[in-house]
């Protein structure tokens, strides 16, 4: 009986896991198609939201319902795009970037999390100053650097980093990561995951106990519903997230 019990636990959780990750899927796709249309073929913001969103298993008609309301086909919320900056503790610092539909609950959240871990939330452009907004393609362990590299190249990547387990990584401007990404599948090299995000310019090392609280106040941040993105510079011991 407890076994099936703990099973059945963690199907609950599962579950929970994957509708907390279609929330925030639709929110994107919401803003991105209100933003800029609901024609994919004519708005990136949206078809990369519509790609994250299948990656994930998400069905078609979420997908196709979440468009129509944020298009006024249907009746929808609206959300906005709010951005909160501030520092965990040992001076990392952290970016959080929310879809809300109340940004009084939204700054509510993110200022406990932040208070509950020893952490602060700044000012607007306290630490954005420290990242870039970047195109990533990531290829898993085992890719093949040489043909990646080459490829990325002619197709006009900014940059591509190699890592221990054989995974790659190609950088791009957020400008030409559409046309990059293309590039590549045309090449037959379909990254594993890819997306603009931010990165920080230098990575801060953390360990011990600090190390564990930065891995708490990031992990909290990503749980609240209003948020899509956390960033940071911090640079953890793999054991701070066992």
């Amino acid at each position: 009986m407890g076994r099936l019990m703990a099973i059945e636990g963690r199907k609950n959780a599962q579950a929970a896991k994957r509708g907390a990750i279609f929330t925030k899927l639709v929110r994107e796709i919401s803003v991105a198609a209100r933003l800029g249309g609901g024609d994919p073929a004519g708005n990136p913001r949206l078809r990369l939201a519509i790609d994250r969103a299948l990656a994930a298993s998400m069905p078609k008609d979420n997908i196709e319902r979440a468009i129509k309301k944020a298009t006024g086909e249907l009746e929808g919320v609206d959300y906005e795009e709010v951005r909160y900056e501030g520092y965990a503790p040992g001076g990392i610092a952290v970016i959080v970037e929310c879809l809300t539909d109340n940004r009084v609950r939204t700054v509510a959240d993110v200022r406990h999390a932040f208070s509950k871990f020893g952490g602060n939330l700044g000012t607007e452009g306290s630490v954005a100053f420290m990242f870039r907004k970047v195109g990533v393609l990531t290829y898993g362990a085992g890719a093949d650097e040489e043909k990646i590299t080459e490829a990325a190249i002619e197709a006009g990547a900014d940059d591509i980093k190699g890592y221990e387990d054989g995974a790659v990584e190609v950088i791009t401007s957020p400008e030409a990561f559409e046309s990059v990404k293309k590039a590549m599948e045309a090449a037959g090299l379909v990254p594993a995951e890819a997306g603009v995000t931010m990165r920080a310019d230098n990575e801060v090392a953390v360990e011990g106990e600090t190390a564990q609280q930065v891995v708490k106040l990031l992990d909290r941040l990503e749980d609240l519903d209003d948020v899509q993105h956390v960033y940071h510079n911090a640079d953890l011991p793999d054991s701070a997230w066992q």
